[in-house]
Parts: C-alpha cells; sequence; structure tokens
C-alpha cells in the first residue's frame, strides 16, 4: 500500500495543538508510528516495530490541509439497499443508522461464519464508493481516521508527486517544494487526477476481460466454478473462481420455471419452487460464447437454485423461454452448431 502520511499539524500555539493531539494518540495507537517532534527532530517511539506509518507535524495547519486522497462512503441509497437485504436474512440494521467502521467490523465479524458471509462482504462492500483526490479533507473512511492523505515512495503516481512537493514546500525542505501556481489549482489538479485514475482502471478492467475472453474462447463448452457477483431481472452475472473473469447467465438459461427478480434480497426466485440464485451464491456454469473483440463471456447456469420460499403471489414473473430445459440440453446443442 506505500507509506501511509496521517497530516498531524503542530504549531506553537497551544490551543491549535491541543485541536490536533487526540488524532496523534489515535493514530499511534491503532497503527504505531514515528513522531516528527517539534523543530522537526525524529523521535522512535519505544517498544514499536519500524512502522509503515507516519504521524507528521507541520509548521502550520493550513500546511498539512492542502491535498486529500479522501475515501467517500454513500450514505443514502447504499444503506438503504444494504438495510433491506439484511432485513431479509433477520439482522438488525436501522434506516437511519449511521455508518461506521466499526458498526461494518461487528457486522462481518457476526457474519463470518455463516452462510451470508460472501454477500455481506459484497454487500458492505457496495456502501462504499471509490477514493477521489480532494482538497477537502473529510478523513478516511476505511481506517477511520480524521485527517487522512496517501502517497507512496518511491514516487509512482502524478498524486505522489503533487504531495511530496507540498511536503517540501510545507516543512521549508527545499526550493522544489510545490509553487504558488500549483497552490492555486490543486482543486482542479485532484480533479483531473481522478478522472484520469478512473480511465486508468477502466482501460486496465477492458483489456484484461478482453484478453481473457481470448484466452477461454478455446475453452467453450467447459464447465467453471464461480460466484453470482450481480443480480437483475435479466439474469446473472459470474465471476469466475480460477481467473476472476466476469460473465453473464441470461435469465432464459436459468429453465423453464418462471423467476421472480427479488431486489431487496438481490436474489432471483422460482415461482413455483421457490428456488433462488442469490448474490454471492457459490455455481457452476458452462461456458456457452466468448468474444474477445468485447470481453464478453455467455454462461449457461448447471447448479440448480437453492432451496428456498416461493415469492408472495403478484410478484412479477421473470422466465426462461417456453420448453427451455434446466441442464445440458441447449449446450449440447450450441456446440453441435459450431461443429458444421
Amino acid at each position: 500500500m506505500g507509506a501511509l502520511w496521517i497530516a498531524h499539524v503542530t504549531v506553537t500555539d497551544d490551543v491549535a495543538y491541543g485541536k490536533y493531539a487526540k488524532l496523534a494518540t489515535e493514530a499511534i495507537a491503532a497503527h504505531g508510528g514515528v513522531f516528527i517532534a517539534r523543530g522537526g527532530r525524529f523521535v522512535q517511539l519505544e517498544g514499536r516495530e519500524r512502522p509503515r506509518n507516519v504521524v507528521a507535524r507541520f509548521p502550520s495547519v493550513e500546511a498539512a490541509e492542502e491535498c486529500y486522497n479522501s475515501d467517500v462512503y454513500q450514505e443514502a441509497l447504499s444503506l438503504h439497499a444494504l438495510s433491506d437485504f439484511l432485513r431479509t436474512i433477520d439482522i438488525k440494521w436501522a434506516k437511519g443508522e449511521r455508518a461506521t467502521t466499526k458498526r461494518f467490523n461487528t457486522l462481518i465479524s457476526k457474519t463470518r461464519d455463516g452462510k451470508y458471509a460472501e454477500i455481506v462482504n459484497e454487500m458492505v462492500l457496495r456502501t462504499q464508493m471509490q477514493a477521489i483526490y480532494d482538497t477537502q479533507n473529510i478523513g478516511h473512511f476505511g481506517l477511520n481516521l480524521n485527517h487522512y492523505a496517501h502517497f507512496t515512495s518511491p514516487i509512482r503516481r502524478y498524486a505522489d508527486l503533487i504531495v511530496h512537493r507540498a511536503l517540501i514546500r510545507a516543512c521549508a525542505l527545499g526550493h522544489d517544494g510545490a509553487s504558488d501556481s500549483e497552490q492555486s489549482q490543486l482543486k482542479a489538479i485532484a480533479q483531473d487526477i481522478t478522472g484520469f485514475e478512473r480511465r486508468a482502471m477502466a482501460a486496465e478492467r477492458e483489456a484484461t476481460g478482453r484478453y481473457i475472453a481470448s484466452y477461454l474462447s478455446e475453452h467453450v463448452g467447459n464447465t467453471f466454478s464461480a460466484r453470482i457477483s450481480g443480480v437483475t431481472r435479466f439474469g446473472l452475472f459470474l465471476r469466475l473462481d480460477e481467473t476472476g473473469a466476469d460473465g453473464f447467465v441470461p435469465i432464459r438459461q436459468l429453465g423453464a420455471e418462471y423467476f421472480v427478480h427479488d431486489e431487496k434480497a438481490h436474489a432471483l426466485v422460482g415461482r413455483e419452487s421457490g428456488g433462488r440464485y442469490t448474490l454471492g451464491q457459490a455455481v457452476k456454469a458452462e461456458l456457452m460464447e466468448a468474444t474477445p473483440l468485447t470481453g464478453g463471456l455467455l454462461f449457461e447456469m448447471l447448479t440448480p437454485p437453492a432451496p428456498g420460499t416461493r415469492p408472495a403471489r403478484g410478484s412479477g414473473p421473470r422466465r426462461g423461454p417456453p420448453g427451455a430445459k434446466h441442464g445440458k440440453a441447449k449446450a449440447a446443442k450450441h456446440r453441435r452448431k459450431r461443429q458444421k
């Protein structure tokens, strides 16, 4: 993860010092660390291993509050979805309850050894948004820190360079620190960096998907172990255990039974049998089609739905086509067509 720098400020003003002293105590207790004491002298804490984390004290409050990598989380819709889902597995989470790191950890610990461990982990992850670069310090939710700025050393990204320059300027370590022009443009720079990072991640995912689809195109007809990574009224998204590749099972490949999309439970439920496919469920699926140009993977479900309760009457049906059969029939037909 690289070095974690927690912006902790020291000033000659005792009031300002007291304001930030609590942060240092919490950070050291939680992570270990090295103090940069007043006057710039390093003080190693006794009895601790060489830390990965540093608490840095700067000459002024403003110097440390220039640019932050903010780990933001969704407060409204995602938490409502989490609350709705937890209710379906008899776990209480009030819709108005505030999400905290401690609360999430308690939830994950409570379900760790149960059959819902995978889906609870997935749902908790979905309540949290990707980190963004910003000039407004809102801390780090996952680490439960009020002040946070992250960079790596040696420098690998432009964001790292910006933070290094800010430190050089703030600590008066040389003449190659951040310029006045850079300081005035930090907001725009942070937005640009965030956008470029998103584009790079999307390009990486797309390239990886195409390469995996190209590799798997030689394995059409093979059976794969996977987990359900998404549930929609149109079908199921899968993530393969071996490669991490993402694919899709159209609802028509689930068999002849009508399936109802239970949005709150993140499941497709058989209208007559009550059998269900649920987010996080381990399944077996047969690869029907691989398209390297787009990275698309199409599967047929081989695992029967898990036993469950029939949905309430009046729920909208989602079904496979008339005459569709669960199992190998369509896969065999597909292979015969390819061999002609």
